[in-house]
């Protein structure tokens, strides 16, 4: 009877200790995670400002969890003494101060970027696409959903988006690029695969194509490059926009066009560097939201046939 009543004394102070752990009440604390900042950042901020107690017990939990991408910029409510575990959550589960959940989708040009910046108060639309160009920043104003605040300075959403493009992007360009290509060829052809593709299975099969392509001087003649030499994201090509003059437009200039023409994400980049072992040349969408692909121009004459024929069929 004594040895069970030992257990139930110390079973109890586990538990109290256990929610003394989770569930201490703490004071209010407002913590600021810079743009940028990694977990041991987060750590080191959380744990100067008395939230945590251990720096390095965040930093495995953040490890163990895989939470490292989520965790974002920002003014959190948090309190003093909380455990790891619940810090953690809130940081990846809870919006901060006064936040603004921003999607930038993939494939998106700058000018939208902007727009839908000015659109959530964020910052200045025109500011922000004023700078953007003149820092050459097409394809590195990474897609992803952000939390911001209103009336941000616009250089500052800038380093915010390319911060997370260096985040996201950089450790697939540390494993090197294929023959020929380098950072920029890479996000140029990226990002026309992001304007390609609609299966994520097909993007090493569309990279293939314009890496092949560009390799033998092929002129890319890609849809999405002469869409944004117009300006605009125009759905039916006729034969006079594919000879509007500028050099993004891929049917009258030969080569890769001067930039990427978007921001890829990540998949897109990364089909870019391991493009999928194919000597295909063409393909043509099926009109059912994937590709035919052919390595001779007549065998993509044919498919192009097939494929009118199927649409006309079905119309009737």
């Amino acid at each position: 009877m004594r040895k069970l009543k030992t257990i139930l004394v110390v079973l109890a102070a586990g538990l109290l200790l256990l929610s003394l752990y989770f569930f201490w009440p703490g004071q209010p604390v407002k913590v600021t995670i810079p743009e940028g900042a990694g977990a041991g950042k987060v750590a080191a901020e959380l744990r100067q400002n008395g939230v945590i107690l251990s720096s390095t017990w965040f930093k495995i939990l953040v490890k163990l969890t895989g939470t490292g991408k989520r965790l974002m910029p920002g003014e959190y409510a948090l309190r003093s003494s909380m455990s790891a575990e619940e810090a953690l959550w809130k940081l990846t589960h809870s919006t901060y101060v006064s936040s603004i959940r921003v999607v930038i989708p993939e494939g998106w040009r700058m000018e939208q970027v902007a727009e839908r910046l000015e659109a959530n108060s964020v910052t200045s639309g025109a500011k922000f696409l004023e700078l953007a160009r003149a820092q050459k920043l097409e394809g590195y104003l990474f897609p992803s959903t952000y939390l911001l605040k209103k009336n941000m300075p616009p250089q500052e959403v800038i380093n915010l988006l390319k911060s997370e493009f260096d985040r996201q992007v950089r450790p697939l360009f540390s494993k090197g690029f294929p023959e020929g290509l380098d950072e920029k060829k890479v996000l140029i052809i990226a990002s026309i695969v992001e304007r390609e593709a609609m299966e994520d299975s097909e993007r090493p099969l569309i990279a293939a194509v314009y890496i092949n392509r560009y390799r033998i001087r092929m002129p890319l003649e890609a849809d999405p490059t002469t869409q944004y030499a117009l300006g605009y994201w125009k759905k039916a090509l006729t034969y006079k926009d594919l000879k509007f003059k500028s050099p993004y437009n891929t049917y009258v200039v030969g080569g890769l066009p001067p930039g990427p023409i978007c921001s890829p994400g990540q998949s897109s980049i990364a089909a870019t560097l391991a493009p999928a072992n194919l000597d295909a040349l063409y393909f043509v969408a099926d009109r059912k939201g994937k590709h035919i692909f052919n390595s001779s121009f007549k065998e993509h004459l044919k498919a192009k046939r097939r494929v009118e024929q199927a649409a006309k069929e079905a119309s009737r």
